[in-house]
């Protein structure tokens, strides 16, 4: 049985897709227990939730460490807790750090939302980083989400953000950018300019928190956005060089 922490839009989608296979229990500060319901899931109290076989919290990493420090003394004996943040080095040292070793661990970057995933998981991409969980239940649980369509990738915390902090803190810097440059559909356009339009779209639909997290909580996206500036800068200096 499964429990959920957050009923915002990426934990509404994951309840959307446990509960066609699992009896899924779902904690949610504000009451949304009829839109709980019509997913298929079970409104429950924090207590409830904690007491199922994997806990997944779906909160903002702003405040995902005090969240593993609420639900720690209610957690039971042999629990999986399974992080679904967009970073992995910080959840996983704080999981380590305020759960007890009693508890197993499987961070994890579901690498789709609300509006990619809206129909279906197919060849969607899934990062697993193992903490620490059985064998057994791993490969049960990795096997479980590749028979839903999932592209499984295994890495370690510090590879995911590694490369996240290109493919997608570096993908919203330059969407966001887009954006605050009034980026609009044009009748004279190219191909290209259309691909741009599609990341504008994709990171306006998240919020400003988000995107402000991937950078905060990723200890690579600092580097990779600096060193994107300043090929920018290099790249404009030697075009105005030229068109002197």
């Amino acid at each position: 049985m499964i429990g959920i922490i957050g009923f915002g839009r990426f934990g509404k989608l994951v309840s959307h897709y446990l509960a066609r296979d699992l009896d899924v229990f779902v904690y949610n500060r504000s009451d949304k227990s009829s839109e709980i319901v019509r997913t298929g899931a079970n409104p429950a109290s924090l207590e409830t939730v904690c007491r199922q076989d994997i806990v997944i919290p779906c909160v903002p990493i702003s405040r995902f460490r005090d969240s593993l420090k609420s639900i720690a003394p209610l957690l039971k004996s042999d629990t999986l807790v399974i992080d679904v943040c967009s970073v992995k080095e910080y959840p996983v040292e704080w999981m380590t750090k305020e759960l007890p070793d009693s508890v197993s661990i499987l961070a994890t970057h579901p690498m789709f939302g609300p509006d990619s995933a809206a129909d279906s998981l197919q060849d969607r991409k899934i990062c697993l980083c193992r903490v620490r969980v059985p064998e057994k239940q791993y490969h049960k649980i990795k096997n479980y989400l590749a028979s839903k369509g999932l592209i499984v990738i295994e890495a370690s915390a510090r590879e995911h953000d590694e490369q996240i902090a290109t493919s997608l803190s570096l993908t919203h810097l330059i969407g966001r950018t887009l954006s605050e440059c009034g980026a609009v559909p044009l009748d004279i356009d190219t191909e290209g300019y259309k691909r741009l339009l599609h990341i504008l779209e994709v990171v306006e639909r998240d919020t400003w928190q988000l995107f402000l997290d991937m950078h905060r909580y990723n200890p690579y996206a600092r580097k990779k956005r600096t060193e994107f500036m300043d090929v920018m800068k290099e790249i404009h200096f030697k075009l105005e060089d030229k068109l002197v």
